[in-house]
């Protein structure tokens, strides 16, 4: 499997996992947050392999369906950006200010923007 795949599959299961059952929660989360085979999840949950398959296939759909619908990832994803985009300014507006010296008492406060905008990528 890529690794591009798996990441898309992690980030949509990350955001709507609550949405699956509760067995297709299982085993996306066994083949792809624990890295279990096929065949080691059919094994452990009693269900064929051919089982496990069309479930993992169905609950990708589910999950990039809702993706589709709500965008809720793609405007996460968003969000990190601008929020990075904003760390670096304030960082350069910091370096401007400490060779004014004049503006230097504006540091704590720019400084604050920044700390909001590192938690929010938390």
């Amino acid at each position: 499997m890529n690794i591009e795949k798996m990441v898309e599959i992690g980030l949509l299961f990350e955001q709507y996992k609550e949405l699956l059952t509760d067995k297709q929660r299982e085993i996306v989360s066994l083949y792809y947050e624990e890295d279990y085979s096929l065949g080691e999840i059919s094994e452990n949950l009693n269900v064929s392999r051919q089982g496990v398959y069309d479930t993992l296939k169905r609950s990708e759909k589910i999950l990039k369906d809702y993706e589709n619908k709500l965008h809720l990832v793609e405007k996460i994803q968003e969000q990190e950006k601008l929020t990075k985009t904003i760390i670096d300014k304030i960082v350069d507006i910091k370096q401007d200010l400490l060779q004014n010296r004049d503006c230097a008492n504006l540091i704590p406060k720019v400084e604050n923007i920044e700390d909001i905008c590192r938690e929010m990528l938390k």
